[in-house]
């Protein structure tokens, strides 16, 4: 289905949609549709290798629509390449997907993650076993993009008051600055702190499986922003948190975007009071509050004062080597 060049079709599949009380917003690469006349009785969506959107029209719901929905998109995306996926899905269909081989990642009330292939969420909890340090941690889950002088007293701040801090830096690699380099980056800049350990999120913590509407910004739909950050949220409470004994979570207090906001409230609430949620104010140089942001705008503009203020000097020196900075 054309969605986006099939007017009709598209008017029919949100009216589905709407039907199934599912809110649209999130991105696709994909969508099919089953017909039975005029009448669109069966739709599924991915992007990338997340499987979305899959609703069967109720009349139609005995006649095997969802496996054949879900078997056409697992060939397309196999043929894109892919080994690994995932599904987004009401909890009430969990039976069908568990029988074509998927597994439970985690479960909220209103929506169900799941996935099927490998790697898979059991040999990311093997990563983090392996990299668990003694005493009670906490942890920091950040983009780095690149890493600030902000991020770094956040580090620094979580490290004065934890035995061990777990820094993960977002592997998805939807940013201006690559996986690999702000994954360098945070460790150059904690290299100082004994107590500190940098590892990837993987597709676990604000990634495209868990919290696509994370990477929209301000296009985002915060009613469907708000649900996914209340399943980012749970995933780390209940599955990633007791592997390495986090009883902290420290996060940066968040003036300046409505989705991170939202998430920082989506914690809040899930973590109750069983995980701590500690907001740290924003850190200031000369009255300017330090943001990711603004050090892109410092790049691009060459403005080498504010970077030196922004910036760690290991960042700093790091970017020259990109030639990011000239």
């Amino acid at each position: 289905m054309w969605l986006d060049r099939d007017k009709q079709a598209y008017e029919k599949w949100l009216s589905l949609m709407h039907r199934s009380d599912l809110v649209e917003g999130e991105e696709v690469d994909y969508t099919v549709g089953i017909f039975d006349g005029d009448t669109l009785a069966a739709t599924g969506s991915y992007h990338r290798n997340i499987i979305k959107y899959l609703i069967v029209c109720e009349p139609y719901q005995a006649e095997n629509l969802l496996a054949k929905i879900l078997n056409h998109l697992l060939e397309q995306m196999r043929s894109d390449g892919y080994s690994q996926f995932f599904v987004y899905t009401k909890p009430t269909n969990a039976i069908i997907f568990k029988s074509l081989g998927f597994k439970s990642v985690i479960e909220i009330d209103e929506l169900l993650f799941m996935e099927l292939g490998t790697p898979n969420f059991s040999h990311y909890l093997e990563l983090l076993q392996d990299h668990k340090q003694s005493g009670r941690g906490s942890a920091i889950v950040m983009n780095a993009n690149p890493f600030t002088k902000g991020h770094q007293y956040l580090v620094e701040i979580a490290a004065q008051s934890s035995d061990q801090v777990y820094v993960f830096v977002l592997s998805e690699d939807r940013s201006e600055f690559s996986t690999a380099d702000r994954m360098a980056m945070v460790k150059l800049g904690i290299n100082h702190l004994e107590n500190v350990t940098v590892l990837p999120t993987r597709d676990y913590m604000v990634s495209s499986a868990t919290f696509p509407s994370y990477f929209l910004k301000e296009k985002a739909q915060m009613t469907l922003a708000k649900t996914q950050a209340t399943l980012d949220a749970t995933l780390f409470k209940m599955r990633i948190a007791p592997v390495l004994d986090i009883k902290t979570r420290f996060v940066g207090e968040e003036p300046f975007s409505p989705v991170t906001d939202v998430y920082n409230q989506a914690m809040q609430t899930v973590f109750a009071d069983e995980l701590a949620l500690k907001i740290i104010p924003r850190l200031a140089v000369n009255d300017q509050t330090i943001s990711a942001t603004r050090v892109r705008e410092a790049i691009e503009e060459q403005n080498k004062s504010l970077l030196l203020e922004f910036l760690p000097e290991t960042t700093y020196q790091y970017l020259k080597k990109l030639q990011r900075i000239s």
